[in-house]
């Protein structure tokens, strides 16, 4: 009599029945941002110890295999990303002689955000001289900046950046940003001298008036 096997069939099988590296390669092949370890437990039935282990496996194996892909945790999620070497081929793709980088205009005022945050419209207006409605707009439609409350003393909405900035610059958290300490000094006295003449150019804070010089 020959024994029986033990697999289950592929129809009966659950999600804690899958192969867990197979599955993890499974999910994180269609997620739209980075996915947590606790989420990743949770959708595989897994404790959360052998997903991190895994995932660290497998982004190893990847690495020693030479793929043109790796695994990579940004903003406290994993996601798979292309790998640097291999941009000039992603680029061609993706654009296809299309150009959809930001404006000069709109990376100095993200990297106002980035390290002043939370920080008004009019402050960063402020920092840079010029008025950043148009350019605040288009860092929220992309969602690269969001709304974070209101400044007590003026009623303004503050503005901070967003996990997708973390994953677009390849951060795990806003405490590797580059230091600035080189550069303060400048800025500060930037800010000290166009504090005053600059108005504030927040249409939500109360009175703030029409600006003449714009980014748009």
């Amino acid at each position: 009599m020959s024994e029986e096997s033990t697999e289950v069939p592929a129809g009966l099988r659950t999600v804690a029945d899958l192969d867990l590296k197979p599955a993890l390669e499974a999910v994180l092949m269609v997620v739209d941002e980075p996915a947590t370890e606790e989420h990743l437990s949770k959708i595989l039935q897994r404790p959360k110890r052998r997903i991190a282990d895994a995932l660290r496996e497998l982004a190893d194996e990847y690495t020693v295999q030479g793929r043109g892909f790796e695994l990579r945790l940004i903003a406290g999620g994993w996601r798979f990303y292309s790998r640097p070497e291999y941009a000039a081929a992603v680029e061609g793709f993706v654009l296809d002689g299309q150009q959809a980088r930001l404006t000069q205009a709109a990376l100095e005022t993200l990297a106002v955000v980035a390290y002043r945050q939370p920080v008004s419209r009019s402050r960063v207006s402020a920092v840079r001289g010029v008025n950043c409605d148009g350019v605040m707009r288009t860092l929220l439609q992309r969602g690269l900046v969001q709304e974070a409350g209101t400044e007590p003393e003026t009623g303004a909405i503050l503005y901070t950046t967003t996990n997708y900035f973390l994953e677009r610059m390849g951060l795990r958290g806003l405490d590797e940003l580059p230091e600035l300490a080189p550069f303060l000094p400048e800025a500060e006295a930037i800010e000290a001298e166009t504090q005053e003449g600059v108005p504030s150019f927040d249409p939500d804070a109360p009175d703030a008036p029409d600006a003449h010089r714009t980014d748009d």
